[in-house]
């Protein structure tokens, strides 16, 4: 638990914004926070008082103000830094949250200076506190950059608030916090907290629905009751236990009597666990065999695609037929990666793509992948490519945000995605620079008018796309945009989850799963402005289906990617659009 606010830094985790699956611990997060400033903040005092002694031989509070002045304004510095370029670390790290624990003591400290203060003064501070928690409150939303400044609202609101505690008077906000009702919840306050998560993510769950209002009110109610239930029935009973309070020892014992029982039962029901697995005939993956053996350049593309599609026709045919899940799937169901994982693929809020060059980095020729996080899919093809074939592979993807000039509405961020338009103009002023001798784009088509402000495929899709390839072209590259992946109705994880003796039940039809008017649309623009399109369906499609499993390939990642298995599978089939775009066609 101490750890896992870095787990989730390294994850690249956006805590305002949902995942598909999101731990029921998740805000166990600050308390990884927490305790690691606890651990950190005796070694700190410690040295202080014996610099101090030291040079003064007294120990006064100047010189842990002065330490925790200076972690303060570091911390600080360095979360303004990071919210604007690695700001999933911003969020969660020590370094950049220590600023708000340094100021409690910071406040603490200051406490005799304080109670000095004029009672009108600590009055208004304590007001003026409680404006700005509640401007945190109703002002801060998923668009906010945070922490950054934005963190600054609620802590310094907490602080004035604790501060003009210290000078109260008749008139200070104080009178609200002796209510009975207000001291009611800061009795529960913590157990509410380890509460309030898990009831948030299982209720949808359990209720087989997303939260309506009702919905809402339980994911209130519930943990209330819960946090009141263990603050009366188990932290009480444990805090003013007197054999516990009479013996450090019997303290400390039952403490790791705890740790060592809650471990025991954790690994126990995951032991317990059934998880299912699949157990049909093995399937073979599938393989391309080209005509020099590897995924060359070939001076006949048309001919080698033709050959390669050919080669997947029968594959994805008797995948089709399979009822039952190889046992060997791979990769197997549950255990996909995450894109995110892909430092090129940078979150909402960054507006500039950090360096991520593979391959040959000082090869002649550059190849520029570029688009939303369905570029950073098909990095899993193109990096071994870049690598056979002496390539310098610089992929540029940005979350949600396709190349194309347009109005995109993020429904994550609740407001206009005006990052996408400042990565995307900075994006071609890059690629003016860099004259890449190929631009490989690509994007999600699931984009809807209603959700991102405009629709896949309309009017204003394939206009953007034009201009988008004509831009692309006037640097003087070839421009490759891969079409779409068949795109399933449901998740097709839980699907397979819910059928691995079954799997044709989670089988789309290929007019579900395709839009075969939009793709040909947007074939013509991209032609019209001198690109290369690549049709992806062969490579995922019969005639009439599309199916999940091809081979013994988990096919897709969720309703909107591949796995990194099966791009890197169809390498040899991205190479011969490569050869294609590059020589004109």
């Amino acid at each position: 638990m101490y750890v896992e606010n870095y787990v989730f830094a390294l994850r690249r985790t956006d805590y305002f914004i949902g995942t598909r699956n999101p731990s029921p611990f998740e805000h166990f997060w600050s308390l990884g926070v927490e305790e690691q400033f606890y651990l950190l903040w005796p070694v700190l005092i410690v040295v202080t008082a014996r610099c101090a002694s030291r040079r003064t031989g007294s120990a006064g509070p100047l010189p842990y103000l002065i330490v925790l002045g200076v972690v303060a304004a570091l911390s600080f510095w360095l979360s303004l830094r990071w919210t604007h370029t690695v700001a999933p670390w911003a969020y969660f790290s020590l370094p950049t949250r220590a600023w708000e624990l340094a100021a409690g003591g910071l406040v603490a400290l200051l406490v005799p200076m304080l109670s000095r203060t004029a009672k009108p003064v600590a009055a208004l501070a304590g007001w003026f506190g409680l404006v700005l928690i509640t401007m945190a409150c109703v002002q801060l939303d998923r668009g906010t950059l945070y922490p950054g400044t934005a963190a600054l609202i609620p802590a310094t609101g907490a602080a004035l608030m604790i501060a003009s505690g210290c000078a109260a008077t008749r008139f200070s906000v104080t009178r609200i916090l002796v209510l009975p009702p207000v001291r009611a919840v800061g009795r529960v306050s913590d157990s509410w907290y380890l509460w309030h998560w898990p009831v948030l993510v299982l209720a949808p769950v359990i209720l087989g629905h997303p939260l309506g209002p009702a919905g809402t009110v339980i994911t209130i109610a519930v943990p209330a009751g819960l946090a009141a239930l263990t603050w009366w029935l188990v932290e009480n009973p444990l805090r003013f236990a007197d054999a516990l309070r009479r013996s450090p020892a019997r303290s400390l014992g039952c403490g790791a009597a705890i740790v060592v029982v809650a471990a025991g039962v954790a690994v126990s029901l995951t032991a317990c666990a059934r998880i299912p697995a699949p157990h049909g005939p093995s399937g073979a993956p599938l393989a391309f065999v080209t005509a020099a053996g590897t995924p060359g350049a070939s001076d006949r593309p048309d001919e080698m695609l033709r050959s390669l599609e050919a080669q997947a026709e029968p594959v994805i045919a008797a995948s089709d037929r399979v009822r039952v899940a190889p046992s060997n799937l791979t990769p197997p169901v549950g255990d996909q990666p995450t894109l995110l994982d892909n430092e090129c693929l940078i979150p909402r809020r960054p507006e500039r793509s950090p360096e991520c060059v593979s391959g040959d980095p000082h090869a002649d020729t550059r190849v520029a992948l570029i688009g939303d996080s369905n570029a950073t899919m098909w990095f899993s093809a193109f990096e071994p490519l870049a690598e056979q074939r002496h390539w310098q592979l610089e992929t540029l993807t940005k979350a949600a945000c396709p190349p194309m000039d347009l109005p995109i509405h993020s429904s994550d961020l609740e407001r206009e995605y005006f990052e996408c338009d400042r990565w995307r103009a900075w994006l071609l002023t890059h690629l003016r620079e860099e004259h890449p001798h190929l631009v490989v784009v690509a994007m999600t088509r699931t984009y809807t008018a209603e959700l991102d402000g405009v629709g896949s495929y309309s009017r204003t899709w394939n206009d953007s796309v034009n201009r988008l390839v004509s831009e692309l072209r006037d640097t003087g590259a070839a421009v490759l945009l891969l079409g779409a992946i068949p795109t399933p109705p449901t998740d097709p994880q839980v699907c397979l989850s819910e059928h691995l003796d079954d799997v044709v039940t989670c089988t789309p039809a290929r007019t579900v799963a395709v839009r075969a008017d939009g793709i040909a649309a947007e074939q013509e623009s991209v032609r019209a402005a001198g690109g290369s399109f690549a049709d992806l369906t062969p490579l995922f499609c019969t005639r009439l289906r599309c199916p999940l499993v091809i081979g013994n390939s988990n096919v897709y990642l969720d309703d909107s990617h591949i796995t990194p298995g099966y791009a890197q599978i169809l390498a040899p089939v991205m190479s011969a659009f490569v050869d294609r775009a590059l020589n004109g066609g």
